[in-house]
């Protein structure tokens, strides 16, 4: 990525402020359509747009996909449907040119589809919008190299080149039969080889790994990354080639889907860029705030009700963060192992009791172990074995096992529910483990101190 210095930005205005077309077009013409937009970026609206009705239509189609979502639609909003569906749409790929169209309003996506000259790429991106984002369906393109298995090498060959003409890259050359079900996957290298075969059948690698168009992305992504892949067909239900999805794609998604996750676990409810307005980042944030200062408030509950506790022993006191630092943090590791094993495949949402006892056992070592240092450093700091000395670590052990149980069962449950289980990284597992922790904490003090008076 390109670093611009104020120097540069500032060079960069004055040409804007004065209008010299050739010098701009100069500035642009060795940047990367990234770069340009990561220059967007410094600038404001009006001097944004006038750079861009600068640029030769194919770098502007390019540009704009590397926008944010909002800079993208700030810029697209009084564009006219017709200059967005000649300039833009028509020099995208029909996926590329889906997610453009997903963001507009249903009002301005029919008017930029009839504004499409292109009319089976119209038909394309209608096809293609009929799919739920999240699914491969919805991330699919439609731009391939597709060959008809009892075509000969020659045959094969010439129509390649008709189709490669439109194309700006080729990963893979499709096989399908008299139905267009997808049967195989035509290696480069065959043509070199195999000048003169009879049929493509019989040189193709049959059976390629594909993937139907309902899959979520999350399953799409995983095959990526097990099969070692630059690019996936899409099939239907039986069997039909539908489109391919592109790795590059994928990763997008994977990236988007990562960032919406760690938000989630901050405590974010919803989407925030560093840049959105005042407004949109205190909506964001304010929901998990009010839930914490909820478990604050039951916090302070649970410990006035057991103040008869604190008056008889008033050491007790000293370790509430202790007992619910501890509880929070076990918690968290517990649900962010899960969350990972979910999300990269490694476990298994039916082995939920085996991952259970398996925490459990992790929870009792951890648990024991913290728990003795804890009583052998209350023994000599507080002298013999006091209530406290006794209370915490059994507090301790008490909170660990659950905290260890509780951060496993929640994800695990979300995960059947079909609820993103990120949640369970996040503040709804510290404040949960929080409060149960002073419960236990106090209900075992409370015990120690009733049993010796």
């Amino acid at each position: 990525m390109k670093e611009f210095t104020e120097e540069y930005l500032d060079n960069i205005r004055a040409i804007i402020a004065a209008r010299e077309d050739d010098a701009a077009h100069r500035e642009l013409a060795d940047l990367h359509p990234a770069d340009i937009a990561e220059l967007y970026k410094d600038l404001d609206l009006e001097e944004a747009e006038y750079l861009y009705q600068l640029l030769d239509d194919d770098t502007a189609a390019d540009v704009l996909m590397e926008l944010d979502e909002d800079d993208r639609r700030k810029l697209l909003h009084d564009m006219p449907a017709e200059k967005i569906a000649k300039q833009f749409i028509d020099h995208l790929e029909t996926d590329d040119a889906v997610d453009i169209i997903q963001e507009l309003d249903e009002e301005d996506r029919d008017k930029i589809l009839s504004h499409i000259d292109d009319v089976e790429q119209a038909g394309d991106i209608i096809d293609l919008l009929k799919y739920d984002e999240d699914t491969a369906g919805g991330l699919m393109g439609t731009e391939m190299i597709v060959v008809n298995e009892n075509w000969s090498m020659p045959e094969c060959i010439k129509q390649m080149r008709m189709q490669a003409e439109d194309m700006d890259e080729i990963y893979y050359v499709y096989v399908v039969d008299n139905d267009y079900r997808l049967r195989g996957v035509l290696p480069l290298k065959e043509l070199i080889t195999h000048p003169s075969v009879s049929k493509i059948k019989h040189v193709m690698e049959a059976d390629p790994v594909s993937v139907k168009a309902e899959t979520p992305i999350d399953d799409v992504a995983l095959d990526f990354e097990k099969y070692d892949l630059v690019a996936m067909p899409v099939v239907d239900s039986i069997g039909r080639l539908l489109g391919r999805i592109t790795v590059d794609d994928v990763m997008d998604q994977v990236r988007e889907s990562t960032e919406r996750d760690y938000q989630l676990a901050s405590g974010l409810s919803s989407d925030v860029e560093s840049d959105d307005t005042l407004f949109t980042q205190t909506k964001a944030r304010l929901p998990w705030l009010l839930i914490g200062m909820v478990g604050g408030i039951c916090n302070s509950v649970i410990l006035g009700n057991f103040e008869s506790g604190f008056t008889a022993d008033p050491t007790l006191a000293l370790f509430i963060p202790l007992i619910g630092g501890t509880g929070g943090n076990v918690g968290t590791q517990s649900s962010a192992i899960v969350v990972q094993g979910l999300a990269n495949g490694s476990m298994d949402i039916r082995n939920s009791f085996t991952q259970l006892m398996k925490e459990l056992g992790v929870g009792l070592i951890n648990g024991a172990i913290i728990s003795l240092l804890v009583f052998v450093y209350n023994y000599f700091k507080l002298g013999g074995a006091q209530v406290t000395t006794v209370s915490v670590s059994l507090s301790l052990l008490a909170v660990v096992l659950f905290a260890s149980v509780f951060g496993t069962f929640v994800p695990l449950t979300l995960e059947r529910l079909k609820i993103d289980p990120a949640l369970a990284t996040g503040p709804f597992i510290s404040i949960t483990n929080d409060i149960i922790g002073m419960v236990i904490y106090m209900s075992i003090s409370t015990m120690l101190l009733t049993s010796l008076a």
